[in-house]
């Protein structure tokens, strides 16, 4: 694979974690990888995104993500280093398309799946998400055995390097600071965004840990309760 997919095929399992009995449905991680890798054969971004929601039946459907992708248009930065927040429009996809860039988006899936080795700058950004997310899981304490071993089995068919490194992420301790060291100013979004979807809104554990994420990104009230409606997860903020 490449750290872009398994970013990608992270971020689906950790939006699709309440619906376990669907995931496993679909075969499971390597399930989930080849659908990933078939949504980016032909046709539009919409239609790929939305095949794949629909058939994750993931709530608001696929019709949900046509009518509402783009709402970032022509707002995103229109540079190289804007298609690394591709994540971020996955996610949004997957939970509220309202804050997706159908530009973003298209670069994420095509860089999946036309044959094209990411560049270093797509990789080094992937890792950053991965540990973001893989952070955000273990917000309210260490990640469990059967945790762990979902979080393995969503990674299909990665590479051991790939592997090994989200394994290493896993026994880290959650340390915000150091993560927000290695985060660029255009990736502030989807560090949060990513970190939102992985983390469970309704636990106080977790919530405390997005205000300190929130707070060490420099990112607003306004800016979160943009994504978290967005996402059409639940305002956490006071």
């Amino acid at each position: 694979m490449s750290f872009l997919r398994t970013m990608a095929t992270l971020a689906v399992g950790f939006a699709v974690a309440k619906g376990i009995d669907k995931f496993q449905e679909m075969g499971g991680g390597a399930g989930l990888a080849n659908s990933l890798k078939s949504a980016s054969a032909g046709g539009g971004i919409g239609n790929h995104v939305a095949a794949l929601m629909t058939r994750m039946q993931v709530p608001g459907g696929g019709e949900g993500l046509k009518e509402n992708v783009g709402w970032l248009g022509t707002k995103a930065r229109a540079t190289g280093d804007a298609a690394m927040m591709g994540v971020g429009g996955l996610m949004a996809a997957l939970g509220g398309a309202q804050w997706a860039g159908s530009g973003n988006a298209r670069d994420l899936l095509n860089a999946m799946g036309d044959g094209t080795p990411p560049g270093a700058t797509m990789e080094a950004h992937s890792r950053l998400m991965i540990r973001a997310m893989v952070q955000a899981a273990k917000a309210d304490g260490e990640i469990d055995a059967g945790e762990r071993a979902h979080i393995m089995d969503v990674l299909g068919d990665a590479t051991p390097e790939e592997r090994a490194f989200v394994e290493a992420e896993m026994d880290r301790p959650v340390d915000i600071d150091a993560l927000v060291a290695e985060v660029g100013s255009y990736q502030r979004t989807a560090v949060y965004a990513v970190s939102v979807v992985t983390a469970n809104v309704l636990n106080a554990a977790e919530i405390a840990y997005l205000d300190r994420l929130a707070a060490a990104l420099h990112l607003g009230q306004a800016a979160r309760q943009r994504i978290h409606k967005a996402m059409r997860l639940p305002q956490v903020l006071s």
